[in-house]
């Protein structure tokens, strides 16, 4: 059988260690999944002689030194635009790397599996490897661990943008662009108010879950009392007042209040559109109680 054959009958549902081992069979070559902030997940146990491999499994993680590295390489934008597989390669590195990227059953890219090639590539292993990819994705499908990491990685992110905690963007690049992924052209950001709900004051995660069922195109991440969602044109929001006010909405239940801002291209300027948005809510409600949904520029819907 070739290594593609081998890869695709592999058992499902013996998860993520049992298929890492039978594919370090296949390749003969290490193999280690990590996430997207370089938390080592699992890795097949050979001795390598490989510098970046023996740092990866002796702390697992990667110093903040070769996160640089990897950044000024461009492996690590490199790997956030590819929607498969990635060659790494470099006169600093020992061997030459596979990666490919795995996502949760929301499409958030969550992990990374790398293949060091300590015996030489060869023409048919990087159709088994992205095979091998599209394994490990299925097989954490149904992992609730992997769907609240998704989701608590956009949050994260989106707290460190709008607190301005990123002030290295060579290295947090790659991950600002897996917020900017599915999205194109212009972006939003919408604070929700449910401050002033009944059933969701006190229960604000639950409204959020509402959210992303009803938005699942949408990212979301809670600062300070709001829920915040950003969105971009591409998901057809316009008119809001349109896209908002229906009746199958969340956003329409009693004394929830929306502020959305002006739209801009660069996610690092999220931290000026977070307080248009505040702006505009809190300059809404005080001026008009029958309105729900306002907008920066003083209209409102």
């Amino acid at each position: 059988m070739s290594k593609l054959q081998q890869i695709q009958v592999l058992t499902k549902g013996k998860g993520i260690q049992y298929l890492l081992d039978e594919a370090g069979h296949v390749f003969r070559n290490p193999i280690a999944m990590f996430d997207t902030y370089y938390a080592l997940i699992a890795y097949t146990d050979v001795e390598t002689d490989d510098p970046l491999w023996n740092e990866l499994i002796s702390t697992g993680s990667f110093s903040m030194k070769t996160q640089e590295f990897f950044a000024q390489e461009c492996f690590v934008e490199d790997i956030a635009n590819s929607d498969k597989l990635t060659m790494m390669k470099s006169e600093q590195l020992k061997y030459d790397r596979m990666t490919a990227n795995i996502f949760n059953r929301e499409q958030i890219w969550v992990a990374i599996i790398v293949m060091v090639g300590c015996t030489p590539f060869e023409p048919d292993d990087p159709a088994a490897f992205e095979a091998l990819a599209d394994t490990l994705t299925s097989e954490i499908r149904d992992d609730e661990h992997y769907t609240a990491y998704g989701r608590a990685y956009h949050d994260s992110l989106m707290n460190m943008l709008i607190s301005q905690q990123i002030n290295d963007p060579r290295v947090y690049n790659a991950h600002v662009q897996i917020l900017y992924a599915g999205f194109e052209s212009f972006l939003y950001l919408a604070v929700v108010d449910v401050s002033q709900n009944d059933a969701f004051r006190d229960r604000p995660a639950d409204f959020r879950d509402l959210l992303v069922k009803r938005y699942p195109s949408f990212k979301f991440a809670f600062f300070a009392e709001y829920i915040i969602m950003l969105m971009s044109s591409k998901n057809r929001i316009f008119p809001f007042h349109l896209i908002f006010g229906t009746h199958d909405n969340p956003l329409e239940l009693d004394n929830i209040f929306v502020g959305i801002s002006g739209s801009f291209e660069n996610p690092y300027d999220l931290h000026i559109h977070y307080h248009e948005a505040v702006t505009a809510l809190k300059d809404g409600m005080k001026r008009d109680a029958d309105q729900r949904i306002f907008l920066v520029d003083g209209n409102h819907h």
